[in-house]
């Protein structure tokens, strides 16, 4: 049996903690695209919840949004209050997410991160969003994402 990645072990307490019911699925590759993790899944693109992480002048900005939409930055920037958002680098991504970019998770953080979700994904029963790890997803709903990241609702494009 293979050991589990630390970043899996410590999403699957987190997720726990904050009362979380889905499933973690670890894929036998790299799921690091919305379109990969959904072929894999057997699910729409859309049912999949990308953790996008900006940098809004320092601070860490996270934009759930449904794997079948892009985020226009100029026009999110507006609708939440922030100067500019840049796509954040991977130093940045791992600093405030302890996380690697293509498996970064709504939750799990070192500190609390202001987070945003694009109300598309209400669409699905089941969404899913990365566990901790490129190869890492786990099953919820819209409803509790949001109770477990406490998102507020944005159009993302």
């Amino acid at each position: 049996m293979a050991i589990e990645h630390a970043s899996i072990t410590s999403f699957r307490g987190d997720l726990s903690r904050r009362g979380g019911t889905g499933e973690v699925v670890i894929l036998p590759d790299s799921v690091h695209t919305a379109a990969l993790a959904a072929a894999a899944l057997g699910c729409e693109v859309g049912a999949i919840a990308n953790s996008l992480l900006f940098d809004a002048d320092g601070e860490p900005v996270l934009i759930l949004t449904s794997g079948a939409h892009r985020v226009d930055t100029v026009a999110v920037a507006e609708r939440i209050g922030v100067a500019r958002l840049r796509r954040a680098d991977p130093d940045f991504v791992r600093r405030h997410t302890g996380q690697v970019i293509g498996g970064v998770s709504p939750i799990d953080h070192p500190a609390p991160v202001r987070t945003w979700i694009d109300p598309w994904l209400r669409r699905h029963p089941v969404v899913w969003a990365a566990a901790g790890h490129p190869s890492a997803v786990f099953s919820t709903t819209f409803d509790e994402l949001v109770a477990m990241t406490g998102a507020v609702e944005v159009s993302v494009d």
